[in-house]
């Protein structure tokens, strides 16, 4: 398959093809290279990374030269759309932000699977696992990660029944991270215990000669007891039970992460509990890597909430170097998260991080006070409670429900979850290996009958599939209905026809999200939103969002709703974009012909900052290009300006209407026209309105010439005043060249 193109969608038909002969350039995982002490435009940088070749900067950017620093952490982006298909496309668009860690959701149920699934079925609460998914997935990656310029990891779950069988696919395919710990199986997924142990070790070798990062469970705990905060100690424990089976099987110690989530969220006191916690974790287990995971436990339906959560989350992964930040998107608490919402939880990690760059060069880590005695009790507790789980012996300790009861040990509130020992999911399907057991096999864990002479288990059969790729059996499809063949189709004819819809989770699904304030109550704003959705023709309305300003006097509302008609491309009306002069030719125009204009922040406006970098020379101002201009000031009446303009017998008026309140940015605009042609001088003079909420559409139907609104430049003013000044000389307009006379 040919390179991506940056301004042409990805064609997934095209990626589908050839997908039998298709092997991953590279397996195992992959760390940002870090780059200390980087320069970026005007800021030297203490924890960032190469920068990408493509990217998307944060919108801030344009301050400072349209920068893209990248944090030394890996970012991850957690999709579950269900169809690998669309999951693809969303990792191009969270890997142009920045995100290298992309954590494809597993689809309910699979852990109970014993064996692999093939094709390309469609998932229920995340994307089912097979070859075909994994190979299409990669290819794709590797496409990506060629134009961002960056090697992207590939991760998923060695968990379940199936877990053996998936970790070797996970390292034939090319996959990069996973999440495996036996305790998860056990704890969460009701498997019995020694079948998911006996499990884990076979994975885990697999893993770990692959070189695929391991991300453990842990953090379920904090997620499922009653009172989260209150299972610190356990999850230090369970922690310290994977990393230690973990490294007894020959996983690496940088290969082993710990999956660590804040226990709680305001409006609790947050990091009183957070932190102490982040610092023990990263001071027990100095030896191995942090993936520091953003809290889901708390989670309402107000993204805006979630995102201040997720941000104090971010602030303990700077104060305890976390090498991993996963991220969480904020709709995540109201439906499986949407496309734009994977790019802003990736955003909002990169924006917070870079933002605390070096935070640790000014600020340290008590080592008196508070913090370090909680830090101190919570390791006291988890040792306490790990000679326990020891003296009990681990299956016996579950049997108890010593595990995710709520209680902050050693308390005990009796409601911890309880596995039967000879229970679960495949009980009874461990069964010893005979004496003359022989696996031809690479990278094998336990006994293994294998003649003296031979060093290399798979050279008694020329070779392995971990070996010899070619060896793969690789099936396509299995179920001729539900495969990614017979969704894709429709929707690419659809794509063809240049259909445009809105979209959130699946390609043109036509779903879009309505924000309404109604001043009425809860329960009267939920239904009347429900019915403004109806009569404004959208279909499947539904409340996903309700926010109180107060019980009487209003209430927000957000409401999903699926739009029932496309838009054809070939049928909009897209005015061509103004072409800039170059500065030279700018400035050899006013140099032969010499501009005056007459500016101010108009009305009640005291906002300056604006007008001045449109104007001032050291912002590369229109003054720069020769532009003479009177500034008049702020909250200038629009009566002042004009009289100005004709005392200075200037080209043009420019005004900056920024606040917005009762659409008093397009009064301002409107008064300026009107009084212009009541006195006579609407032909004389070029009229510009600019600000935050001015688009040109909206300052020409205002009666003004043009509008410029965010990210304007100076040069973009001064090329505009040229050519409408010649085009007013044509028509025997605007104030005419020095020396003609008037």
């Amino acid at each position: 398959m040919k390179r991506l193109d940056p301004n042409q969608k990805m064609d997934i038909g095209e990626l589908l093809k050839d997908l039998e002969n298709y092997h991953p350039r590279r397996t195992g995982w992959t760390w940002r290279k870090e780059m200390p002490n980087q320069k970026m435009g005007p800021f030297t940088y203490k924890e960032t990374s190469a920068p990408l070749d493509r990217s998307v900067p944060l919108p801030a950017s344009k301050y400072f030269g349209w920068i893209d620093p990248q944090p030394a952490n890996v970012i991850t982006t957690e999709i579950a759309s269900g169809r690998f298909e669309d999951d693809i496309r969303r990792m191009r668009m969270a890997a142009w932000h920045g995100a290298d860690h992309m954590m494809v959701i597993r689809t309910a149920g699979q852990s109970h699977m014993d064996g692999l699934l093939e094709g390309t079925p469609e998932g229920v609460g995340g994307t089912p696992i097979t070859r075909k998914q994994l190979r299409a997935t990669r290819k794709a990656l590797d496409l990506i990660e060629d134009e961002v310029g960056r090697p992207l990891n590939f991760h998923s779950y060695v968990s379940g029944v199936a877990g053996p069988e998936i970790a070797v696919m996970f390292a034939e395919e090319g996959v990069s991270g996973a999440h495996q710990d036996p305790q998860y199986n056990v704890l969460y997924r009701n498997v019995n215990m020694e079948r998911s142990f006996v499990d884990a070790a076979v994975a885990k070798k697999v893993m770990a000669c692959a070189g695929i990062l391991q991300i453990d469970g842990a953090h379920n705990a904090n997620a499922t007891a009653k009172e989260g905060w209150k299972v610190m100690p356990e999850l230090l424990v369970q922690h310290a039970l994977n990393s230690a089976y973990s490294r007894m099987i020959g996983m690496p110690a940088d290969h082993i992460a710990l999956s660590s989530v804040p226990p709680t969220a305001p409006p609790a006191p947050a990091m009183t509990y957070d932190l102490p916690y982040a610092v023990a974790v990263r001071w027990l287990f100095s030896d191995y890597k942090i993936r520091a995971q953003q809290n889901t436990r708390y989670i309402e339906s107000d993204s805006r909430e979630a995102t201040v959560t997720h941000t104090l989350n971010l602030v303990l992964s700077r104060l305890t170097s976390a090498d991993v930040q996963s991220t969480i998107t904020p709709d995540e608490g109201r439906n499986v998260p949407w496309h734009y919402n994977n790019v802003a939880a990736v955003d909002t990690a990169k924006q917070a991080l870079l933002g605390m760059d070096g935070i640790m060069d000014m600020v340290e880590i008590k080592k008196d006070g508070p913090l370090p005695k909680a830090v101190r009790e919570l390791a006291e507790r988890a040792v306490l409670y790990l000679e326990e789980v020891k003296e009990m012996g681990y299956f016996r300790s579950v049997e108890e429900g010593m595990f995710v009861d709520s209680g902050l040990y050693p308390e005990r509130n009796g409601d911890g979850i309880k596995r039967d020992p000879m229970g679960g999911v495949a009980v009874s399907s461990i069964v010893p290996r005979d004496k003359d057991y022989l696996a031809p096999v690479c990278h094998h864990f336990g006994y293994n009958n294998l003649p003296n002479d031979i060093d290399k288990p798979c050279s008694l059969v020329d070779g392995c599939t971990l070996c010899k790729p070619e060896k793969i059996v690789y099936i396509d499809e299995l179920d001729p209905e539900d495969n990614v063949n017979r969704r894709y189709e429709p929707m690419a004819k659809e794509l063809a026809t240049g259909a445009i819809k809105p979209e959130v989770q699946w390609a043109n699904d036509g779903y879009l999200t309505l924000t309404l304030f109604i001043a009425e109550n809860e329960r009267i704003a939920e239904y009347a939103a429900l019915e403004m959705a109806r009569k404004l023709g959208l279909e499947e309305p539904e409340v996903i969002h309700k926010g109180i300003s107060h019980p009487a006097e209003g209430t927000l509302v957000e409401v999903k709703a699926r739009l029932p008609f496309s838009i054809d491309k070939s049928t909009l009306k897209i005015p061509e974009k103004p072409k800039v002069m170059s500065e030279d030719e700018v400035r050899e125009d006013i140099k032969a012909n010499p501009m005056k204009v007459v500016c101010a922040t108009v009305g009640e406006d005291e906002h300056s900052v604006g007008m001045r970098e449109i104007i001032d020379i050291k912002h590369g101002g229109i003054e720069g290009f020769g532009v003479k201009a009177t500034y008049l000031g702020t909250s200038v009446p629009i009566d002042k300006v004009v009289n100005a303009a004709i005392e200075e017998d200037a080209d043009a008026i420019l005004i900056s209407t920024i606040i917005s309140h009762a659409d008093i940015h397009k009064k301002n605009m409107e008064r300026l026209d009107r009084l212009c042609r009541e006195m006579g001088v609407r032909d004389r003079f070029i009229l510009i309105g600019g600000g935050t909420q001015v688009t040109d559409d909206l300052a020409v139907g205002a009666g003004l010439d043009a509008g410029f609104g965010r990210g304007t430049k100076g040069i973009h003013v001064a090329s505009f005043l040229c050519k409408k000044r010649q085009e007013l000389w044509k028509e025997g307009k605007g104030r005419l060249p020095s020396g003609s006379g008037r």
